[in-house]
């Protein structure tokens, strides 16, 4: 998963100390479009400058985490936000003027923030925005007996033991961390409300659902029915998993029925299961082929990685990436600092500043996410000669399905051309291909819906403090399946927390659509392509007519409504879940007959 920190999602901003007789005196007359242009161009440039320096801050500010650099980065993030506000107020004077369509755009897209009358409070969000970035980048487990674990080395104990204990030892032991910074996002929390409501939105996640061309109400009805319509697909994969799991891990640990314990799930959030895949394989796999040992053998190192991700693009006739990025980006965990290894990609400026922030090591799933991470590049990239309330993506569901739908294109026949597989496998490979897939597409759909469920409650006030590991778990047993692994403490606990977009207050809505959009866009392209064949063996890598359709879908960046830049992909204006299934439909098949099979060795 990445976060493109371009512009920040929750806006807040200054008072109008500095400039409130100006603004009284001009509010005083009508205002005309005219003004409303000049007031764009000025806006647009300040905004563009202050944006490019709090970049700059925030990016020392993950690489370089100490008290010094939070405070930088909190600094030049007030600086932006605040400019963000005045401009967030100022637009209202326009509301109701006949407008060009594109100034209409940009005076909306201006309104959707936080904003603050008072500067100490502007001042306490940013403080606290850092804070809490900062609390999760150095939260360590310390054993009783043992050196202290940073989050990276527990994942890799959830990714590859089957000792119970201790796996139920390394979620409990990063989960507890959170309840450190719970009353920092307590007060985050009500804070952002308070700005929210002064741009007359009830609460700050019905501004999120407002920023999707839709009321919030139909934003998330739409959801709901997104998740719906793949539903039965997910259902199958849980019930198939049950099966394995009860077979490794006994019936006394995993029930015949009801919730699952979280943490046998190979992801410290159980949100991508594709670790468990040596447990879940079919007993018939064809082939042994495993590109994390091929990428290992070959000593692969970052670079590499990068450079077949980047291969990939330039197969459709995109640019190479700039020199800047090679020598500004982090490709490896530095030895002598704390760095947020989670992975991300940066715009610094309006040119070609583009960067990436991971830790990389040579495994498949790693393969696959330098892929992802360098689709939010190209689209920074893409979209760059739009002006700046126009460089963002469509919404940012979108901004997360570039990369993933290039990642579609990993087939077996890519790895061929690229030489890291010697011979396609013939089609008896795709049930286990495609379960491999179905293990991260699949399993994260409820998980990415269910994180901005709870936080639309936690928002609107529907779950307090106290309440928020009873709310958390409610969610997680209705839309996943799944159980804590050990009674916690619902007054203190904060498990939320102890996902990264959660502390970091990154929306999580994106993730859920990218998998719906993903597959759409797949689908287009592969058409775009002539590709008649079933959805899940297309690789569109070196296909220029392709890469043309994507690349006139990355160059709109957030100029028209999201329905428009998906019809200019797709030639369908509403996200259809049907794309997704039909991608799964030979696996779907194929987990049912599973399931009837071991449910009725249960039964004897």
């Amino acid at each position: 998963m990445s976060v493109t920190p371009k512009i920040i999602s929750t806006l807040l901003a200054a008072t109008l100390a500095a400039t409130g007789a100006t603004a009284l005196a001009a509010s005083a007359a009508k205002p005309t479009a005219a003004e409303a242009e000049r007031f764009l161009a000025d806006t647009e440039a300040r905004l563009n400058k202050l944006n490019n320096e709090q970049a700059r801050a925030a990016w020392v500010g993950s690489n370089f985490i100490t008290d010094d650099t939070e405070a930088i980065a909190s600094y030049f993030a007030e600086r932006y936000l605040s400019a963000s506000g005045e401009a967030a107020i100022g637009a209202r004077r326009f509301n109701g003027l006949k407008l060009a369509p594109d100034a209409a755009r940009k005076l909306m897209l201006l309104q959707q923030t936080v904003v603050f009358a008072d500067p100490k409070e502007r001042e306490q969000y940013a403080t606290l925005q850092a804070a809490l970035n900062g609390a999760y980048g150095k939260a360590k487990y310390c054993p009783k007996t043992g050196d202290c674990m940073a989050l990276g080395e527990m994942e890799k104990v959830l990714a590859t033991s089957r000792d119970e204990a201790k796996l139920k030892e390394m979620w409990l032991g990063w989960h507890v961390q959170a309840q450190d910074y719970k009353q920092k996002y307590t007060e985050y929390v009500a804070l952002s409300n308070k700005g929210a409501k002064q741009m007359g939105f009830a609460d700050t996640g019905a501004m999120w659902r407002s920023q999707y061309d839709m009321p919030p109400e139909a934003f998330s009805a739409e959801m709901e029915r997104l998740w719906q319509q793949v539903k039965p697909l997910y259902d199958s994969l849980h019930t198939y998993t049950r099966h394995k799991l009860r077979a490794t891990y006994g019936a006394d640990v995993v029930p015949l029925t009801g919730p699952i314990p979280s943490h046998l799930f190979g992801n410290m959030w159980s949100q991508s299961w594709t670790n468990l895949y040596p447990i879940l394989k079919p007993a018939t796999e064809a082939t042994s082929y495993d590109l994390s040992k091929v990428l290992e053998q070959r000593k692969t190192d970052a670079r590499q990685m990068t450079q077949y991700a980047e291969g990939f693009y330039t197969s459709l006739g995109m640019q190479k990436l700039p020199q800047s990025f090679w020598e500004r980006s982090l490709l490896t965990k530095p030895r002598d600092r704390d760095v947020v290894c989670h992975a991300s990609a940066w715009p610094i400026n309006e040119k070609d500043d583009v960067r990436i922030k991971m830790c990389i090591t040579p495994t498949a799933e790693d393969f696959t996410v330098i892929h992802h991470e360098l689709g939010h590049v190209y689209y920074f990239l893409g979209y760059t000669k739009q002006p700046f309330l126009f460089r963002n993506g469509a919404n940012d569901g979108f901004h997360e399905a570039i990369g993933d739908t290039v990642a579609l294109s990993i087939t077996p026949a890519y790895l061929k051309q690229i030489g890291l597989m010697d011979q396609e496998p013939d089609v008896t490979a795709d049930i286990p291909q495609l379960l491999q897939r179905a293990l991260s597409k699949v399993a994260i759909l409820p998980f990415a819906y269910s994180v901005d469920k709870w936080r639309w409650d936690v928002y609107s006030g529907k779950t307090k403090p106290a309440d928020y590991d009873k709310r958390w778990w409610q969610l997680r047993e209705q839309y996943m399946g799944m159980k804590r692994p050990a009674p916690g403490d619902d007054a203190k606990g904060f498990d939320a927390g102890a996902k990264y977009h959660v502390a970091a207050d990154v929306a999580y809505a994106r993730y859920f659509l990218a998998d719906m959009l993903q597959f759409q866009f797949h689908r287009a392209l592969c058409r775009e392509a002539g590709y008649s064949g079933p959805l899940n063996r297309c690789s569109v890598y070196g296909n220029a007519k392709a890469g043309a359709k994507l690349q006139q879908l990355l160059e709109m960046g957030a100029s028209k409504p999201w329905p428009e830049a998906l019809k200019a992909i797709s030639g369908e204006d509403k996200i259809d879940g049907n794309a997704l299934l039909e991608y799964f439909a030979p696996l779907k098949t194929w987990l049912d007959q599973q399931n009837a099979a071991l449910a009725a060795a249960e039964k004897k």
